[in-house]
């Protein structure tokens, strides 16, 4: 029996459950209407103090709280996922703090030693101390001692129950300490699990404020009336739930969770893709090699090509915003475990259910339904060209990043093996993409093998 006749009609299950996401759009929403209408509360309370909307940075990093505590609470006390085998802890055979000291001693050597090599390489990047960067430095390094201090007890809380305590993050610390043998392939796991939650744990506190304070400070009413108005609204929105989201998953990474990671991607092709969308190696930023956007109003043009079409600019409005909601689910969908080039669990609900790569496909749909790259204000012909073309090289780095991210999980998980090719034959999305695949390989004229004579 072939691999694709022994897929059967129902999708696998997903090890993460949907409504653990909606609790944290629920936290974060009331968090943001707060802010919002502060003065207002503030008046019918009687509250001391200015009455503005909250709209600073520190607001902001309270929505990732606010975010954060609903679904945490749903994955313990609703899904319990703190039971799952996955973890690692077996909560019902607890060892005495003698019997693991010496372990946990070494495992908080190679976990402190890992965050100094990260302080360290926050001090020598330059890009990390001007700009967005500085908030994320300010609060990392505000936690710094107190993370210190709470990772002692911890540790040694943890190593008590979980089954197997000389994991990745101990394998590093004997290296260090040279006491016992250790494994260097459980080394090179360690480190690259916390490379990505180093750069892009920094990345995303980065972007939290701003995105935040761009949905918070508006008049909501005035943004209303408009396709432009409300369709700007609705997308700050999506990419405010997308980032707050986005950053609890990087920040949560823990085994009591079920949220820890299990492997980063090991594949240099993964990394690469990865981060060239990301400063301070992004290839599409303005004045890099592949800006898409020249002689355009950027990724507004979409209102400059549709101005005076009233009708139309009510669709693509709707169209953007479906997009973006797309995408900001895509992120959603993971809860807790949101992270790049990380095994976290298999995830098939949601938007997973029709795309293997629905964030991937929205994105860059809105980037083309928003830039229109081929419709620049000077009348260029060049930039016309350059700007489709390099899009189109964006478009493509995704793909490579999609497909080194499935080299990455087919290689880890048999359940993401199943649903990789559930998908293939019955995700709305990527099975329509499949067949076209099938048909156009079909159509290729086949080469013959000629007889040796």
């Amino acid at each position: 029996m072939n691999a694709r006749a022994s897929i059967g009609p129902n999708r696998p299950s997903s090890d993460v459950s949907a409504a653990v996401g909606l609790s944290g759009i629920a936290g974060l929403t009331l968090w943001i209407v707060v802010c919002h209408f502060w003065p207002q509360i503030g008046a019918v309370l009687d509250l001391p103090g200015p009455r503005e909307r909250l709209t600073g940075p520190y607001a902001a990093l309270a929505g990732l709280l606010f975010a954060a505590l609903p679904m945490v609470l749903w994955s313990l006390i609703v899904d319990k996922v703190h039971r799952r085998a996955s973890t690692g802890i077996d909560w019902s055979k607890p060892r005495g703090p003698a019997d693991v000291a010496e372990v946990s001693v070494t495992k908080l050597a190679g976990l402190w030693a890992t965050w100094a090599i990260i302080a360290a390489l926050f001090c020598l990047g330059r890009w990390y101390w001007q700009g967005q960067y500085l908030i994320a430095m300010q609060v990392l390094g505000s936690l710094a001692v107190p993370l210190f201090l709470l990772s002692i007890p911890y540790v040694l809380w943890l190593d008590r129950v979980l089954v197997q305590p000389r994991d990745a993050c101990w394998h590093f610390g004997a290296l260090l300490i040279g006491r016992e043998p250790h494994d260097a392939e459980q080394v090179r796991i360690h480190l690259r699990a916390w490379a990505v939650k180093g750069f892009f744990t920094a990345f995303m506190i980065s972007i939290v404020p701003g995105g935040f304070a761009n949905l918070v400070a508006p008049d909501w009413s005035a943004m209303l009336a408009t396709p432009v108005g409300l369709a700007g609204l609705l997308i700050t929105l999506m990419f405010v739930l997308d980032e707050q989201i986005g950053t609890v998953g990087y920040v949560l990474t823990m085994k009591p969770l079920d949220a820890q990671i299990r492997s980063a991607n090991p594949y240099l092709a993964g990394w690469l893709a990865a981060l060239l969308c990301y400063p301070p190696f992004q290839m599409m930023g303005q004045d890099r090699p592949i800006w898409y956007l020249a002689g355009t109003d950027g990724d507004n043009n979409w209102m400059r090509v549709l101005s005076g079409h009233d009708v139309l600019m009510w669709v693509w409005a709707a169209l953007l915003v479906f997009l973006t909601g797309i995408y900001a689910w895509a992120t959603v969908a993971f809860g807790i475990r949101f992270s790049n080039l990380t095994y976290r669990g298999v995830l098939t609900n949601g938007p997973y259910a029709f795309s293997r790569h629905p964030a991937y496909l929205s994105k860059n749909l809105f980037w083309w339904c928003a830039s229109m790259p081929f419709f620049v204000t000077n009348d260029s012909l060049t930039d016309m060209v350059r700007n489709t073309f390099f899009l189109g090289c964006v478009s493509a780095i995704y793909f490579w990043r999609a497909k080194t991210e499935e080299r990455h999980l087919l290689a880890e998980d048999p359940k993401y093996a199943a649903y990789w090719q559930w998908m293939e034959q019955h995700g709305l999305v990527t099975a329509a993409f499949a067949r076209l695949g099938r048909a156009l390989k079909a159509r290729r004229p086949q080469v013959q093998a000629q007889p040796a004579e």
